[in-house]
């Protein structure tokens, strides 16, 4: 019989070969959503700010049950985890699409239904490591990949929100074009919201020194870096004056 956490192992590895498959996938096509799409050829549409919204509802509600059902939910670093996790995720779910300016805009169904199928795989198999298969004594609370990983987490999440607080303030109510955003790290990448997120989970990744953890930045990366790189080109093509000493997503060198 196969027990659970060897199915928990099939996932995170299935996890390492999507995001293989993700990069590849991403570096040939944008993917179909934001600035990206066209409205047209992917099926049926929903709102966008609705589509967000479901794509990433199991990030949270699921996370949270999941993380409940582990032996050690209620000791102190796995309940730290999950409220970094939940930082990142309510604020990605709930808040930020209501702070869009993208009223009558689309998504593609096809988008939000990839996006929750692997947030669903994604939620279990980091929720049920933290609390049920990792081995987080009191001791974890000193040592130092835990606490170097909060600290990352924590530099990318306000790199995050800083940055998308300096897009979200380039379109004022009633307009719909785009502008060359300046400001904070955007001096440096085009960007910087999506290098808040590799940060955050790289500090994940480093804060419950796991599989799981790492097969999840992975993901990130390899979802995250292509499209940095198309809005790059995007930017640039647009724009005659954007800056040209500005890399995509990682200063001074991509």
């Amino acid at each position: 019989m196969v027990t659970e956490q060897t199915f928990h192992g099939v996932l995170v590895w299935a996890m390492f070969a999507i995001a293989g498959l993700t990069f590849a996938s991403l570096l040939r096509l944008n993917a179909p959503y934001g600035r990206h799409y066209s409205g047209r050829g992917w099926g049926p549409e929903m709102s966008n700010q609705a589509g967000w919204v479901v794509m990433e509802l199991p990030t949270t509600v699921l996370f949270a049950g999941i993380y409940l059902m582990g032996r050690a939910a209620s000791e102190s670093v796995p309940l730290i985890l999950l409220g970094i996790w939940q930082c990142h995720y309510l604020n990605r779910t709930f808040v930020y699409p209501l702070r869009t300016r993208t009223s009558g805009k689309k998504m593609p169904i096809a988008v939000v239904g990839s996006g929750f199928a692997f947030n669903v795989v994604n939620a279990y198999v980091n929720a049920r490591f933290i609390s049920e298969f990792g081995e987080y004594g009191a001791e974890w609370l000193g040592d130092l990949c835990f606490l170097s990983g909060l600290a990352i987490f924590a530099a990318g999440f306000v790199l995050n929100l800083h940055s998308d607080n300096i897009l979200l303030s380039l379109r004022k109510p009633g307009q719909t074009g785009y502008s060359i955003p300046k400001g904070g790290a955007f001096r440096y990448v085009s960007c910087p919201n999506y290098l808040g997120e590799l940060l955050e989970w790289f500090g994940w990744a480093v804060a419950t020194w796991s599989l799981s953890g790492l097969a999840f930045f992975t993901y990130t990366g390899a979802n995250l870096v292509p499209r940095a790189l198309g809005h790059h080109r995007w930017y640039r093509e647009r724009f005659a004056d954007y800056p040209a000493g500005r890399k995509a997503v990682i200063p001074g060198v991509l």
